[in-house]
């Protein structure tokens, strides 16, 4: 395929989601690439992933340099990679709206619960003590207000008896790494 579009993926950890999306990537038909996977934090382990797999990483912490010079440096990285579109794949900081406007519908996120419920953190804690029959995961293109755009996808699993929030996020896991590179292509296609 020619022309596939280019994603930029942040994460901050191990990066489970990001593996999936460049597991998607790896097939000539999917109708993106990834083209650099970029943190908040040098020593995140997704980043021996990326780099394993010939694809470009940036690394920088925020600490000692402020919000606003951290995104700067973020943003040169992707729009230095060609990035069209940003995937956030645990990414575990809230961008600024000068950023977020900057990228305005060109950002998505992969969120743990069935958006507009249980936006933050703490999602499938917080579903178990509400009583939910169900728990799962959205994808969405994000905006300025927390966890509130428009949701493009999402993935149900049921809550269990006697499941915890540990146990809960394994079944949702799952479905985040099947629901995220499906999404995503649908998005890049519209």
């Amino acid at each position: 395929m020619v022309g596939r579009v280019k994603i930029g993926v942040l994460i901050s950890g191990r990066g489970s989601n990001m593996m999936a999306l460049v597991e998607a990537a790896s097939d000539p038909t999917c109708p993106y690439e990834i083209a650099l996977v970029a943190s908040d934090k040098p020593d995140a382990p997704g980043l021996s992933f990326a780099r394993d797999n010939r694809i470009p990483t940036f690394a920088l912490s925020p600490k000692g340099i402020g919000k606003t010079a951290y995104e700067a440096e973020i943003d040169r990285a992707l729009r230095d990679a060609g990035v069209e579109v940003i995937a956030l794949a645990g990414y575990m900081r809230l961008l600024s709206d000068d950023f977020v406007a900057k990228w305005r519908g060109r950002i998505v996120n992969i969120h743990p619960s069935l958006l507009p419920k249980y936006k933050g953190l703490d999602t499938h804690a917080r579903a178990i003590d509400a009583g939910d029959a169900e728990g799962g995961c959205s994808v969405h293109v994000v905006t300025e207000e927390l966890d509130a755009g428009e949701v493009l996808g999402q993935a149900r699993v049921p809550v269990l008896p006697g499941d915890t929030p540990e146990s809960l996020a394994a079944r949702v896991l799952v479905e985040e790494h099947r629901l995220y590179p499906e999404t995503l292509a649908e998005f890049v296609l519209r």
